[in-house]
């Protein structure tokens, strides 16, 4: 499966995630913390890739990440499911069967950051999970129940990952 790596930061933590792609729209996702020694650490210029499913002679099944390197050759990070916190993944199975049956991703954007969530290490996450599938809302997508914070009006819409009010020209982005 197509594959889009975006990396982020919150407070001093760097993060990654994999979004796996079906007809260009976002079908899984693999996300925790960029860890230079039990997690991802991938040349900053991986932007894409494919994950490939791979079941073992046991039927045990894991997720890998493959991407094709400056010289051509094919790179593969084995056991995404293994190298991020348990935790995380187990809330990214989640979502990522949310967004298998198709829910529109502005809502299930909605729904991440409706969890209620105890550590502050989840809520980083979460965030950064929100901010990763921002850019693929389809631009035009109207927030109907959400009003401009400058003119008041229920005229906000996507463009580009961000809202922008369509009457006064507010933007927030991120």
């Amino acid at each position: 499966m197509e594959c889009e790596v975006v990396r982020f930061q919150n407070a001093k933590d760097k993060w990654i995630a994999f979004v796996g792609l079906k007809e260009g729209r976002p079908y899984e996702i693999f996300t925790g913390l960029q860890d230079d020694e039990e997690g991802i650490v991938l040349p900053k210029t991986v932007t894409q890739g494919k994950i490939i499913k791979v079941v073992d002679e046991y039927g045990s099944k894991r997720y890998d990440f493959q991407f094709t390197n400056k010289r051509g050759f094919k790179t593969t990070v084995e056991g995404l499911s293994h190298k991020f916190d348990k935790e995380y993944w187990n809330y990214a199975k989640l979502i990522s069967g949310v967004l298998r049956y198709g829910m529109p991703i502005d809502q299930v954007i909605k729904l991440v950051s409706g969890l209620q969530l105890d550590s502050e290490s989840i809520n980083t996450w979460k965030v950064g999970v929100e901010r990763a599938l921002k850019k693929y809302i389809p631009d035009g997508t109207q927030i109907h129940e959400q009003a401009c914070p400058q003119c008041g009006q229920k005229t906000l819409v996507y463009q580009e990952g961000c809202l922008t009010c369509k009457s006064c020209g507010y933007s927030r982005c991120g």
